[in-house]
């Protein structure tokens, strides 16, 4: 069923393409109503305009907050053409039909997102125009509404296709938009409200987000999948600009995601390689180029294929050294003109320029979901508890304070059962997502017993190392295992039963050991 398009009313706060398309309107002999700037915008543009005010008899009132909330706009919305009393209506209170509605809100979300105050936030809350549009969208068996300024295009063909009209179909396509679009920007209203009274979990949670991105497919060919981002300013995949390289997947974005968290916990140059969301290797260094080349030294065989995350601009001589190794994407918060040269003769790289690193201090929630329902939680932005605690004889040297401070950072973000061999700020050994912790333990020694073959050194990398564990020891065999392994010092958060048994094992194995006080379980 077609609906000529005789009469419409555009009311915009983006003005892309406004004036084109009132002009292709006009020039279908569409009559146009429209309001403050918009009706300004048309104008200048030698568009014939009636102002809303002029058609309601109503004029605007309170700075503007008034101006649409009128029976003749609502009622030219919402009446049925095809219903008797619906026409009375209209003829007994001078309501003339409005076919096509055009609009788009007050920039709620770009307000809140630039930083400004809470009257400037409040002001641009939209009302007349949610209200329209929502009146418009049921309505779509007769009113066509348009959102999305990517869609002016789209009604312009349709109205040519078909006499000046558009299809139920299509009117339906862009009510369901619509709808969308005043849902997630509800959702934003309520997010905002609920982070100035600090109500991390409010009676009920709305999700949005804008598409980004329909990818191939999941984790998986058989499941379908996108890429949504939910608007925050906050550094990182979602931010970031692709400058070659395929199209990313949906693997490729979650591990890409987990290693630039993991290496921006870091002030110094560092570099993370990350494989199925797990780190392959971590290190910091004097200069990028040094960090990477001993993140790759601690599992170079894992890494093949990986992600490599750096938390300084990519530089030529750093470049060079990485396109040396097959990785699917690399991701810094920079990428200097010398490695964009270098990294363009890896054609099917992925190379990101995320524009900053995200703050691994600050708040937000992370979701997963669950049959019938979500799991949400803050984000695991902190390290320690309030402080650190030397539960062993001896305590630990400088150095392997450094250094178990490196390994627990790095311990955060590996799965669990998480265990973390490092020395001198590089992993030597990660052992993570195990049933038990002591082969967790196992798995990172052997790591680095092989990671040291591979450089040609006769001693395991394990020797004179530190470990990381995510989690408490429930029992002695995995901290025995590091101290065989020739680590001389664990870091952990304490906490089990058997803390005592734990810490004489540490003691007679002359190991010196801390207590965090805060675990980091991350499945």
């Amino acid at each position: 069923m077609t609906e000529p398009i005789r009469r419409a009313l555009l009311s915009v706060s983006d003005k892309t393409g406004l004036a084109e398309l009132a002009t292709a309107l006009s020039g279908a002999g569409v009559e146009i109503l429209s309001t403050g700037g918009s009706a300004e915008a048309l104008i200048e543009a030698g568009v014939a305009v009636t102002e809303v005010a002029d058609h309601t008899g109503a004029p605007e009132i309170m700075d503007g907050r008034v101006k649409t909330l009128h029976p003749k706009i609502h009622g030219g919305l919402l009446a049925r053409r095809d219903n008797a009393s619906d026409r009375r209506a209209m003829d007994e209170h001078g309501i003339a039909p409005i076919d096509l509605l055009v609009v788009n809100l007050y920039p709620f979300e770009e307000t809140v997102a630039g930083g400004a105050d809470y009257a400037a936030c409040v002001e641009n809350i939209d009302i007349g125009g949610p209200a329209m549009i929502r009146a418009a969208a049921k309505n779509h068996a007769h009113v066509t509404v348009v959102v999305d300024p990517e869609d002016y295009g789209r009604l312009v063909d349709e109205m040519a296709a078909n006499g000046g009209a558009t299809t139920l179909e299509f009117r339906k396509a862009l009510a369901a938009k619509a709808y969308r679009r005043t849902g997630a920007y509800d959702a934003a209203i309520g997010q905002w409200f609920a982070g100035e009274l600090d109500d991390g979990f409010p009676e009920r949670l709305v999700f949005a987000g804008e598409r980004a991105q329909i990818l191939r497919y999941g984790e998986n060919p058989h499941q379908t999948a996108a890429f949504y981002r939910d608007g925050s300013a906050r550094p990182g995949v979602a931010t970031a600009t692709q400058l070659q390289g395929k199209e990313l997947s949906f693997n490729n974005l979650n591990d890409t995601d987990a290693a630039y968290e993991l290496v921006a916990e870091f002030d110094a140059a560092a570099c993370a390689i990350v494989k199925h969301a797990n780190p392959c290797g971590v290190a910091v260094g004097d200069t990028l180029s040094g960090a990477y080349a001993r993140a790759l030294a601690c599992d170079a065989e894992s890494a093949f294929g990986g992600i490599i995350a750096f938390n300084r601009p990519l530089d030529g001589e750093t470049a060079e050294e990485a396109a040396r190794l097959f990785a699917e994407v690399i991701i810094a918060p920079a990428i200097e003109p010398a490695a964009a040269d270098v990294l363009a003769t890896r054609k099917n790289l992925r190379v990101l320029d995320a524009g900053g690193l995200p703050d691994a201090g600050s708040g937000g929630m992370t979701v997963r979901t669950l049959t019938g329902g979500y799991l949400v939680q803050g984000r695991d932005n902190a390290l320690t508890g309030d402080g650190l605690e030397t539960v062993t004889r001896r305590k630990p040297s400088e150095r392997e304070m450094a250094d178990l401070l490196f390994a627990f950072t790095v311990a955060k973000h590996v799965k669990s059962n998480a265990i973390v061999y490092a020395r001198n700020r590089a992993t030597v050994g990660v052992g993570a997502g195990q049933m038990s912790r002591v082969n967790s333990s196992r798995i990172a020694a052997w790591k680095a017993a092989d990671a040291a073959k591979t450089a040609g050194d006769e001693t395991s990398w394990a020797a004179g190392s530190v470990v990381a564990s995510d989690a408490f020891f429930p029992f002695a065999d995995g901290l025995l295992a590091a101290a065989e392994a020739g680590a001389t010092a664990i870091i952990q958060p304490g906490g089990s039963i058997r803390d005592d048994e734990v810490i004489a094992a540490a003691d007679n194995a002359g190991l010196a050991m801390v207590f965090t006080g805060m675990r980091h379980f991350r499945h």
